[in-house]
């Protein structure tokens, strides 16, 4: 295998019946950052524990697969380090500075708005209640990411209908240069 493909959930864990845990029961060797609080989460253990979790492995051969607040993380893992990974699927940011964004999250904003030092792909619905269509092609842009919207699809999780998701599956081959995974 050429790549390693790192999990990144955002706010309250990936549960059961998110694609990303349907993901992981599918292939194993796909890895998961486990975070110390997902309910309360702060900026600076969750980019320290993603950095660990990147150390582990050839970080060029890492492709992260984040989610929600993940995403955001990411982009701060990016900024502070600059690590050049193989790639990053971004999955429905959520949008840190709007005034709706749970308030349980500390210091992920503003939003980094530098290019991101390696590929990514950012993936976004048109009736996201944690992201305007917008933002996301703003941020996308910012971090010069291809941007795919892929339609009404709420929150792109399990309370939206997504359950194993193999469109997302179709983009993490396309990220990682594989027709399989």
């Amino acid at each position: 295998m050429q790549y390693t493909v790192i999990l990144v959930p955002g706010l309250g864990d990936s549960g059961p019946d998110h694609w990303q845990s349907l993901w992981q029961q599918q292939f194993p060797a796909f890895e998961r950052v486990q975070q110390q609080n997902w309910d309360k989460p702060t900026r600076k253990e969750w980019v320290e524990e993603l950095d660990r979790m990147v150390q582990q492995h050839n970080p060029g051969q890492v492709v992260l697969v984040a989610h929600s607040l993940a995403c955001i993380a990411v982009a701060f893992w990016a900024q502070k380090y600059n690590r050049k990974i193989k790639g990053a699927l971004l999955v429905a940011p959520a949008d840190t500075e709007a005034p709706l964004f749970p308030e349980e999250a500390s210091g992920f904003a503003p939003i980094p708005m530098q290019r991101l030092p390696f590929k990514s792909i950012l993936v976004s619905s048109s009736n996201d209640a944690y992201m305007q269509t917008r933002r996301a092609q703003q941020l996308a842009t910012a971090w010069s990411s291809r941007y795919v919207n892929i339609g009404m699809a709420g929150h792109i999780n399990s309370a939206s209908g997504y359950g194993r998701w193999d469109q997302g599956l179709e983009l993490l081959k396309g990220l990682c240069g594989t027709s399989r995974l």
